[in-house]
């Protein structure tokens, strides 16, 4: 059998932590290949003012995802990830940025220059970003307000009504199509619903080809409310909000966490008063999902996802999704 083939979507700490928890069944190519479709809508920091100075697309959440793939976490890994302390111009920026940056600009694509730097870090998967546009993000506020700007958007107190790309029309490239389309599964999340997962929902055809696709699509809930967010939301209110964005409702599976979060983590998000993620499992179920619990919670005091368990849930979702794929082939056959 051909290895099972997982496509993640998303951005931030949260797809780069899954992709590092799946890089060790990459090692073996005949278990897993991996795809990471990848959110470009950051404008703060050094991706910010790369953006704004040199026109090209947000290279931070490529840059943490090429390095969590890196088949080398020495030196080259750390390289990347080097950020400069100090200097006129560089203070801020971290290496991987500025490297992305000069590539672009030798290549004049990006999408090149993430190609070329993860064979640099020898990364033990493809690396997409969402589209080849230089979109910025928008947010609908239920007060009526629009935001502009991701750092904007996340330092928000309003619940987001709407968010949306600008420019409206923008596409995606045809290997991610191609990914999506051959995929045995395609993970959302972990990570911010409305700066992280939903953005790419949101380039043109992307959610027709989700739809279209024969893999298995589940959801990673996140384990707390996002502050500016998500404040409130229930796993239910996150599923949602991804069905109306995509404009098409393609979930399979909903994965939520089943360990308690210790008194100790929660006292650490009280005084942002932000509280974790009621998984509503009876109402998943209504909405036709199905729920699948395991113990996520990765040890320490901030609460995140334990990569090598989410790793390994999604691997054995590829399996059934595979399973799947190669039924519905034989009954094609017959």
């Amino acid at each position: 059998m051909d290895a099972v083939r997982i496509v993640a979507i998303g951005g931030g700490t949260g797809l780069s932590a899954l992709l590092h928890g799946l890089k060790r069944y990459a090692h073996h190519p005949q278990e897993i290949e991996i795809t990471a479709v990848v959110t470009v809508t950051d404008d703060g920091g050094s991706s910010g003012r790369l953006r704004r100075e040199f026109d090209v697309l947000a290279p931070g959440d490529i840059r943490n995802c090429m390095v969590a793939l890196s088949e080398d976490e020495a030196t080259l890994s750390k390289l990347f990830q080097y950020r400069f302390a100090e200097g006129r111009g560089l203070k801020g920026h971290s290496f991987g940025n500025l490297f992305l940056t000069a590539l672009t600009n030798l290549t004049g694509d990006f999408a090149q220059a993430v190609k070329l730097s993860s064979e640099v870090l020898a990364s033990l998967g493809r690396i997409f970003p969402s589209t080849a546009a230089n979109v910025t993000l928008e947010a609908e506020l239920e007060n009526g307000r629009l935001v502009t700007g991701e750092t904007k958007i996340s330092k928000s107190r309003a619940r987001i009504r709407r968010i949306r790309l600008r420019p409206r029309v923008c596409k995606p490239l045809p290997e991610t199509l191609e990914a999506i389309a051959n995929a045995d599964l395609i993970t959302f999340g972990p990570g911010s619903l409305f700066t992280s997962v939903v953005p790419n929902l949101l380039v043109q055809g992307i959610p027709e080809a989700i739809q279209r696709s024969r893999a298995l699509k589940a959801y990673f809930v996140n384990l707390m409310w996002q502050p500016g967010e998500t404040i409130g939301f229930r796993a239910s209110d996150h599923v949602a909000a991804i069905h109306r964005h995509a404009g098409l409702d393609f979930l399979d599976v909903v994965v939520v966490n089943t360990r308690a979060i210790s008194a100790r983590q929660r006292r650490k998000y009280a005084a942002q008063e932000v509280q974790s993620v009621v998984n509503d499992v009876d109402r998943l179920a209504q909405m036709g999902l199905q729920v699948v619990a395991a113990d996520l919670l990765a040890d320490g005091e901030i609460v995140r996802h334990d990569p090598r368990a989410a790793a390994q849930l999604s691997l054995d979702l590829a399996r059934r999704g595979r399973a799947a794929r190669h039924r519905v082939r034989i009954l094609g056959e017959k």
